[in-house]
């Protein structure tokens, strides 16, 4: 027994809930087995009172009428069976007959303290007439129902208590295997849950089926799971804003510009390290200050005081301020200073602070002031530019239109000045401009304005002048001034230029229409012999015209397919055998018939179309090769020109590699002919360019030797292969003794260096005997071929002789 509560008490502190639940079982059990015991043991009794009183009925209506005539004839032998007969009915124990009148017989005995129940009925004799004879009296013992029913509560009441107590137990087993132990690991893992913990999910004890998936368990399960990664991505975005607070915390500290984060009073809350270097305040000393307090000083104060209140009114109205001030440090020094003021605002849009950035924008106010120089004035020669020439000028006509005077407008371009750039480079070019630019200033008087508009290319204003021939005698100054030579390198350099001039309001009455006038006049000096001045005649617009209009054609004409190439054999000297050919371009334009190169090339490099106009001579002189390899049945080479501006283009050695390619030409039949003037000019640019071609296997050609500044190193540093001597030395070897011994040293000169020579403008017979008899390579001139188009350079392919040979 001992053993039992202890059992018990165990059982009720382990597992509170099962013993409650199994409290609450027994409970409702015993007081519905109670009441259904009851129900069936009132009904089993009532059972028992009606079967007695059925069998008293049957008493009545079975003996009546017999005990009737029994005792109607009082016959009591057979009256007292009747009744022995009666009394030996179950439970019926005491028999009373009343006889009429006043007569009884009594039999059978009642036993004491008995509970008892009693049936009366008549007896009746019917004949003539009815006749009361008596009353019988049947009385039953009621002991054997109560027994019964006291034997019958004791069996129910032991029966439902071992069946009440085997099924609770049987269901608190139940409980406890499918619901308490599983209630008992979600206690212990809630118990032990902390953010420590978060990856490993509650997991239950039971088999993994489809109804235990859908199971109050599982759903509280997945209830705690389902916590847990919200636990997980809550402290996930923990850590991210925290992350983000510290990343902006450490963003504002370490801020460039200084951080001012004041109250809605405007009372300073904190000031980031920037602050403090910046205006060399510490953050302490000033919290709880106006930012407008902070450096203040009695000179300054209403001004600062209105500032700071048109700030306020401009950020409550439009949410945000910025603007310059001119702050002073700690150390009394002053400073400009950005600032932009914005409200910080909650999450219902009301201001709860105010956020002040601020910027030293001291040294770009300087940068300003250096920059809205270098707007209107030109860095290298510190003259005015184009811009504040042109304001000046415009000043300058409104001031003749009220004075009704002359303003003279020149238009100055340095002669030779892009060969000398190319040539010597460009730090010479730059100080000869900054010479030039001081030469003709010195030529001016203090109310004229010299000015340069870009390039070599300067403007110089005359106002106020009475006659026109004042701007003749400034051109003669400035003429003079131009023929002492120039010293660049430590060589002496002799640089003219010519003067374009327009008179206002002669020639014009607005600024645009001079500047192109003296324009025009310039380019007409330039065609009188360069070194002098031209002024504008109205004739002079029409080859501004013809020269704007020849670049518009030119533009569209190789979308229009309007070039072709013309070629040019250059044969082997010994034997006249073809080796190659060069591509010579033309135009030929439907407005103005066929254009020479000398026309159209110079105006190319001007405007850059030189660029697309040499890609597109490169892939067609390489295809033409190859179509010529399919005639002759050899191969044929093919030598095309390179102009400066085409060579310093970025992409020219992949413009030619993809003209190799496209065509399929090997490398070592490409021959390109660069100019003297170009590699004179000695850069790393054109060194790298030039090895990048020869690494490729593109031979590289010395054009018109002996024409330029020649300087026989380049010959030695530059990986070049053939040397072409100029027509100009050719074509009088047979009359001057001179040119002859020239081409004769400039032939032995190349192959000493292990270069090839070609000969130009060969046209008789007996200068290509001199050119044999002094070895030199190759060959090209009239005498073999002119300069023929496509189809006529086939026709030769074919039908020379020396072509094919």
């Amino acid at each position: 027994m001992q053993k039992l509560s202890t059992r018990l008490q165990r059982f009720r502190t382990g597992s509170p809930l099962s013993f409650r639940l199994l409290a609450w079982i027994l409970l409702f059990s015993s007081a519905f087995t109670l009441i259904a015991s009851a129900i069936q043991l009132y009904s089993d009794y009532s059972k028992d009172l009606l079967r007695i009183d059925n069998r008293m009925l049957v008493v009545e209506t079975g003996y009546a009428s017999s005990l009737a005539r029994s005792l109607w004839a009082l016959d009591q032998k057979l009256l007292q069976t009747q009744m022995e007969g009666i009394l030996s009915l179950p439970d019926i124990v005491h028999l009373r007959l009343r006889i009429e009148p006043d007569s009884e017989l009594v039999m059978g005995e009642v036993p004491p303290e008995a509970q008892t129940t009693s049936h009366s009925f008549d007896l009746i004799h019917q004949g003539d007439e009815m006749f009361k004879l008596g009353e019988l009296t049947v009385t039953a013992d009621l002991d054997r129902v109560y027994s019964e029913m006291e034997r019958k509560v004791g069996v129910i009441l032991v029966t439902q208590f071992f069946k009440t107590f085997l099924v609770s137990i049987l269901i608190i087993w139940i409980f406890q295997y499918f619901v308490a132990r599983h209630l008992s690991t979600m206690a212990n893992y809630a118990r032990h849950f902390s953010l420590s913990n978060l990856a490993e999910p509650l997991k239950l004890d039971r088999p993994d089926t489809p109804l235990n998936r859908r199971d109050e368990l599982a759903q509280v399960t997945d209830a705690f799971n389902q916590m847990r990664d919200r636990l997980n991505e809550d402290v996930a975005r923990q850590e991210r804003d925290a992350a983000q607070i510290r990343k902006f915390s450490k963003a504002i500290e370490q801020s460039p510009s200084s951080v001012l984060i004041c109250d809605r009073q405007w009372r300073i809350e904190f000031a980031n390290q920037k602050f403090t270097q910046l205006t060399g305040h510490d953050a302490q000393d000033i919290i709880g200050k106006h930012p407008g307090a902070i450096s203040e000083t009695s000179m300054d104060h209403r001004e600062n005081r209105h500032l700071w209140q048109s700030i306020r009114l401009q950020v409550q109205r439009v949410g945000v301020w910025q603007g310059e001030v001119n702050s002073v440090r700690r150390n009394g020094e002053r400073f400009w200073e950005q600032l932009i003021v914005t409200p910080i605002k909650d999450s219902k849009g009301e201001a709860t602070g105010y956020l002040i950035l601020g910027e030293d924008i001291s040294i770009r106010k300087r940068y300003e002031q250096q920059l809205l120089r270098q707007a209107n004035y030109d860095i290298l020669t510190g003259l005015p530019n184009r811009m504040l020439a042109l304001d000046r000028l415009k000043l300058a006509l409104a001031q003749a239109r009220r004075e009704n005077s002359l303003v003279g407008v020149m238009f100055l371009d340095l002669d030779n000045f892009k060969h000398i750039n190319d040539t010597m480079g460009h730090d010479a070019g730059d100080n000869l401009l900054i010479e030039a630019a001081r030469r003709i200033s010195s030529c001016l008087r203090g109310t004229s304005t010299v000015a340069r508009l870009g390039g070599d290319e300067f403007l110089v204003i005359l106002p106020g002048l009475t006659g026109g021939d004042a701007t003749s005698q400034v051109a003669e100054r400035i003429l003079k001034t131009f023929e002492p030579a120039y010293l660049l390198n430590n060589q002496e350099v002799f640089v003219t230029t010519s003067i374009g001039i327009a008179v206002f309001p002669t020639d014009s009455d607005n600024s645009g229409n001079l500047l192109q006038h003296a324009d025009a006049a310039m380019y007409q000096a330039k065609h009188k012999g360069k070194s002098s001045y031209a002024h504008f005649v109205p004739e002079m617009t029409e080859v501004s015209h013809d020269r704007l209009q020849m670049e518009s054609r030119m533009r569209r004409a190789l979308d229009q397919n309007e070039f072709e190439l013309y070629f040019q054999p250059i044969v082997q000297t010994d034997t006249g055998a073809l080796s190659s050919a060069e591509a010579l371009i033309r135009w030929n334009s439907p407005s103005m018939g066929m254009v020479m190169p000398d026309r159209f090339i110079p105006l190319a490099e001007e405007t850059g179309l030189i660029i697309p106009i040499g890609e597109w001579v490169l892939q067609e002189a390489c295809h033409k090769a190859m179509k010529w390899r399919e005639i002759t049945g050899t191969n044929v080479g093919v030598s095309v020109n390179v102009s400066p501006r085409q060579f310093r283009d970025p992409n020219f050695s992949d413009i030619v590699l993809k003209a190799l390619e496209s065509s399929g030409l090997e490398a070592e039949y490409l021959e390109l002919e660069i100019t003297e003037r170009l590699i004179l000019d000695n850069t790393i640019e054109t060194a790298e360019i030039l090895k990048h071609l020869d690494q490729a296997g593109i031979r590289l050609s010395v054009d018109d030797f002996g024409t330029g500044y020649s300087a026989l190193s380049y010959l030695k540093s530059y990986p070049f292969d053939t040397l072409k001597i100029d027509k100009s030395f050719v074509q009088d070897v047979l009359k001057e003794q001179d040119d002859a011994s020239l081409v004769r040293a400039i032939i032995n000169m190349a192959h000493s260096l292990g270069l090839r020579v070609i000969a130009e403008g060969v046209e008789e017979e007996a200068q290509t005997h001199f050119l044999q008899h002094e070895g030199c390579d190759y060959s090209q001139g009239y005498f073999y071929s002119r300069p023929v188009p496509e189809e006529a350079f086939e026709k030769w392919l074919r039908t020379n002789h020396r072509a094919k040979a």
